[in-house]
């Protein structure tokens, strides 16, 4: 008897399989960097969009609306200016203390905004990162891109309270954009560490208000460093490298007349912004094939 044995052609093997479309990918698997942020690049709408709609949304939920955007900040500026008025005497209190306070507070709240929702990002997100393909990275760009949205018409009502309490409008509040900026791709690239961390520990969450706080009192918000620590030029450089201190007084020392920072300030935040913001991306984008898994 003979056996006729035939060839069957086994699809999965076939080299003349078509190669999966341009963009996409396995799932589980992490793309390399570059295409990750060109998919990211191409996909940035849906981040804005989810901006917008996070921010309508939680407005909507308050009857005062979008006054709670300008309302928080002033009702902190007035309850540690009430409070450290009195406290506070010598060099680590400025002349301008109020002015010096609101410019502190303002656009301090730019960054804990950005830390404090960032951190949740992905965690907070579960549902749309098991059920959407997309670039992660989005989720804390989003935050950002969110919190941008609310910290200008902050910077209208600082600008108004400035003008009324006899600061000159000059030129170099233009700078306040680019200031801002720089202070958006440090936020970007803390909120990308920290979401990431978040996913791999929850507990990390727990340490955002101490760190927020710690930071609070170490950027001078409502004391000048400079002056506080004139006897201690070691220290004072220590405080001036610290970076929410250094967005901060570059905030005010564009908005402010009779204050100036130095040079160090201006070459570190700069350096802060775009090292933060790589060292943040890559961090994220390593772990990206896990997001999702544990929720």
């Amino acid at each position: 008897m003979c056996t006729v044995v035939r060839e069957v052609a086994i699809p999965f093997m076939d080299a003349r399989l078509p190669a999966p479309a341009e963009g996409l990918y396995e799932v589980g698997r992490r793309p390399p960097l570059g295409e990750y942020l060109a998919e990211a690049w191409k996909r940035r709408t849906f981040a804005f969009t989810l901006a917008s709609y996070r921010l309508i949304g939680g407005l909507l939920r308050n009857r005062l609306g979008v006054l709670w955007i300008v309302l928080k900040p002033l009702l902190m500026a007035i309850l540690y200016g009430s409070v450290f008025s009195f406290i506070l005497s010598g060099a680590a209190r400025p002349d301008d203390f109020v002015p010096f306070l609101l410019v502190g507070i303002f656009i301090f709240e730019f960054f804990t905004g950005c830390f404090g929702s960032g951190a949740k990002a992905v965690t907070g997100n579960g549902k749309l990162v098991q059920s959407l393909g997309f670039p992660r990275i989005l989720l804390p760009v989003s935050v950002v891109a969110e919190q941008a949205m609310r910290i200008v018409p902050v910077i209208v009502l600082l600008g108004i309270l400035l003008v009324i309490l006899g600061e000159p409008i000059t030129w170099s509040w233009l700078l306040i954009v680019p200031v801002l900026g720089l202070m958006a791709m440090f936020n970007l690239g803390i909120a990308l560490i920290f979401a990431r961390l978040s996913v791999q520990a929850r507990d990390v969450q727990q340490l955002i208000p101490v760190i927020t706080r710690v930071l609070f009192y170490a950027s001078g918000i409502f004391f000048s460093i400079d002056g506080a620590l004139a006897d201690y030029p070691t220290l004072l450089t220590f405080a001036q490298l610290i970076p929410t201190y250094e967005f901060i007084a570059l905030s005010r020392d564009v908005l402010l007349e009779s204050h100036s920072v130095s040079t160090l300030v201006w070459i570190a935040a700069p350096i802060w912004a775009v090292g933060t913001l790589f060292i943040g991306v890559v961090y994220f984008w390593q772990a990206e094939a896990r997001y999702g898994l544990s929720d």
